[in-house]
């Protein structure tokens, strides 16, 4: 499944970091990961970290999927506004996965220190209405989330553009943001579990599944078997593929970075990610070396060869959108590029067994514009899961609410 058009800043500035044989013999193993991306890495490096064997397989290069497109936004904000979650689920439960989100950004950093020079730092989240009809809404959403103790505050028009120079009838302001480098996380968690002993394969295609009561075989194209207690198929938006039932819906988003920018110029955008309630919506934030990475205008194309020949025409769009916001800035790309993305009925992740594969065979679906988030949360779901324990997520994060 070709999940990229263009060319994606985080492997062209990282390059190959590591090379990772493919599997060439059988193996055993109590988990095997099937994805090589960033989710992946998180659910290996923590099952790993709590003493489980592990071995991961990815069928390509390591990273090279929709990790290299992702823009890596780090909020707990999910894509569906916590009222409307409420209304669908009760307010306890849409308060829980804000909650799981919020801690999951805390636990990202922490794993990502873990390793000198990987770009993740905090930031703050600006979200302002696109319109003045939807000034209302975003207001309900902020009394909502100060009512459960979420760091936010409510700026005016005023305060708007004073402080952003923005023209938005209001907005969100929250104190609990952060940015990463998704591929060089990927590839540092990875590179620090082959070192401790666990097997790391990429170009290597996972086949076939047999579960059984007892345990999973796979098997690659060529015949070599992996046999292990339980599989995790970490395999991003290919995953459906394993699924008779459909679950969520390709669609396809596009994204450009830029030269550096002075940090004078950049100002509060230097450590403030925006982005708007249109939908889709307009989204930016600052890197490590003062670039300006810009998202948006997301469409319903799931063929790569149209995504492929509109990444020139959707950056022209987004760099109009983003100079008529911000005129003062030099806003020249350096990099654009397209990749899948996938939608969820309700914007929350899959993470769990499916009916269709029994107990055995765990899918990590962090689809929404939440993945890495949703991974950090996943990780530690479905090593509870493993461990045969509960966790407060089962329901709400499993396949059980699927309509």
């Amino acid at each position: 499944m070709d999940l990229k058009s263009g060319y994606p800043f985080w492997a062209v500035s990282n390059g190959l970091m590591h090379a990772f044989p493919p599997l060439q013999q059988d193996l055993r193993c109590d988990v095997l990961v099937v994805g090589g991306g960033i989710s992946g890495a998180l659910i290996a490096n923590e099952l790993s970290a709590h003493g489980h064997d592990v071995a991961l397989i990815e069928q390509r290069d390591i990273g090279w999927g929709s990790t290299a497109a992702s823009t890596a936004l780090l909020q707990y904000e999910i894509d569906t506004h916590l009222i409307d979650l409420a209304q669908q689920y009760g307010e306890p439960a849409a308060v829980l996965a804000y909650r799981a989100c919020a801690e999951a950004i805390g636990d990202l950093r922490a794993v990502a220190g873990d390793f000198r020079g990987v770009d993740c730092q905090p930031m703050q989240s600006l979200y302002y209405a696109s319109k003045r009809r939807h000034r209302a809404v975003l207001h309900e959403e902020y009394a909502l989330r100060l009512k459960h103790g979420f760091d936010v505050r409510w700026l005016d028009a005023d305060a708007v553009r004073e402080g952003y120079g923005i023209e938005a009838p209001g907005a969100i302001l929250s104190a609990l943001a952060a940015r990463v480098d998704p591929y060089q996380l990927t590839y540092r968690l990875l590179m620090r579990l082959q070192k401790r002993g666990c097997p790391v394969h990429d170009r290597t295609v996972l086949h076939t599944l047999e579960p059984t009561t007892r345990g999973v075989t796979a098997t690659t194209p060529e015949g070599v078997r992996i046999r292990s207690r339980h599989v995790v198929l970490a395999t991003g938006y290919a995953g459906q593929q394993w699924l008779k039932q459909r679950v969520a819906r390709n669609r396809s988003s596009y994204a450009f970075i830029t030269d550096p920018i002075d940090p004078a110029q950049l100002g509060p955008l230097a450590d403030t990610m925006v982005w708007e309630s249109a939908r889709p919506y307009l989204y930016m934030r600052s890197t490590g070396d003062h670039r300006l990475l810009v998202g948006g205008e997301d469409d319903t194309v799931d063929i790569p060869a149209r995504r492929d020949g509109r990444v020139s025409s959707k950056t022209g769009t987004l760099l109009k959108q983003v100079a008529k916001l911000f005129p003062h800035l030099p806003l020249q790309p350096a990099f654009s590029w397209g990749g899948t993305f996938a939608e969820t009925h309700d914007g929350l992740p899959y993470f769990g067994p499916h009916p269709q594969w029994g107990p055995r065979v765990l899918f990590a679906m962090a689809y929404g514009g939440n993945g890495i988030t949703y991974s950090m949360i996943g990780a530690s779901l479905l090593r509870a899961r493993i461990e045969r324990r509960r966790h407060p997520l089962d329901g709400l994060f499993g396949f059980e609410r699927v309509t």
